[in-house]
């Protein structure tokens, strides 16, 4: 329900797709910012995640794990993992966690081995996520997971925000969503 949900889900309904928010209660205050965005309903968790084709978690990385549990029976599914684990407790600029054996995408899909994650999007503002034509000049998207077909819905939905083929580099499986986590500390 923050700017990157927002952006996303703005852009997505945009596009003409049909998009539910979740937040851990349908009746959150969180959810407010939705009502006036054509195509955008709201709902808990597992409401936003029970009918949809893909899943998008935009979660503040260090729930991530909670919320996607909290959204139910994720198998079988897309789940776009555009989070990243960011530990603001020593103060900000936040220190990012992910590391070559500690992954937020990885750690995904361990937890939820029957869903097709696919880690994509961390490495920029949410902005130029949904529109990279912010961005003059050649610039890049990660794209990892396992599944082959999990991957080619991503990079679709990618090509519609106007990723151009040139742009999109898929970095291999889940395990290889550690070195675009990594990025962070650079962003």
């Amino acid at each position: 329900t923050g700017m990157v949900g927002k952006a996303l889900a703005t852009r997505i309904a945009g596009l003409g797709h049909d998009v539910t928010v979740g937040a851990r209660e349908a009746g959150s205050e969180t959810l407010d910012s939705f009502a006036d965005i054509e195509g955008v309903t709201t709902a808990d968790f597992a409401g936003a995640a029970r009918d949809a084709e893909l899943v998008i978690n935009a979660t503040n990385g260090m729930h991530s794990l909670a919320a996607l549990a909290a959204a139910g029976d994720l198998g079988g599914k897309v789940v776009l993992d555009v989070a990243n684990e960011l530990d603001a407790s020593g103060g900000m600029p936040p220190k990012p966690l992910a590391g070559p054996d500690n992954s937020l995408g990885r750690k995904i899909q361990e937890a939820f081995p029957a869903a097709h994650v696919v880690k994509s999007l961390n490495t920029m503002n949410c902005n130029i996520m949904v529109d990279p034509s912010l961005v003059p000049g050649d610039h890049v998207v990660f794209v990892s997971g396992d599944d082959g077909g999990a991957k080619a819905l991503v990079i679709g939905l990618l090509k519609q925000f106007g990723w151009r083929d040139q742009q999109i580099i898929d970095l291999g499986g889940i395990d290889s969503a550690a070195s675009a986590e990594m990025m962070m500390s650079i962003w």
